[in-house]
């Protein structure tokens, strides 16, 4: 998602996104934000239609999912603190889930193992 998509959906401005951003850079790695090349940017600008003497000076940034989840956590809206509380109530239910399936897992390779081992004298004939 692009910075000015992600401004509005955190109610915040574009330029106090950016500034965050810049504040945080280190919360920012290669795979969570990257800024889009000059070349990238001019064809953006020729996808929307926007006037080359209107709108923005410089390229936008765009994040990533885990880019996105970071912003909640440097922004101070209170969109972007309902955002990140979630995120973490999604984390926490994630793991519980993972957990219960591995206990679920470990007993169906017990019940597996049960079914896989012959009974003794159960296929022996008799004469």
């Amino acid at each position: 998602m692009l910075d000015d998509d992600l401004a509005m959906l955190y109610e915040v401005e574009t330029k106090a996104l950016n500034r965050a951003v810049k504040r945080n850079l280190r919360r920012f790695p290669e795979d969570f934000m990257f800024q889009l090349s000059a070349k990238e940017f001019e064809n953006l600008r020729y996808q929307f239609g926007t006037s080359r003497w209107g709108g923005r000076r410089y390229p936008p940034y765009a994040f990533t999912e885990q880019g996105v989840a970071m912003l909640s956590s440097v922004l101070n809206s209170k969109r972007a603190i309902q955002v990140n509380i979630e995120i973490m109530r999604a984390f926490v239910r994630l793991r519980q889930m993972l957990a219960s399936n591995a206990g679920l897992a470990r007993k169906l390779a017990t019940l597996e193992k049960k079914i896989r081992r012959p009974v003794q004298g159960r296929f022996r004939r008799h004469p």
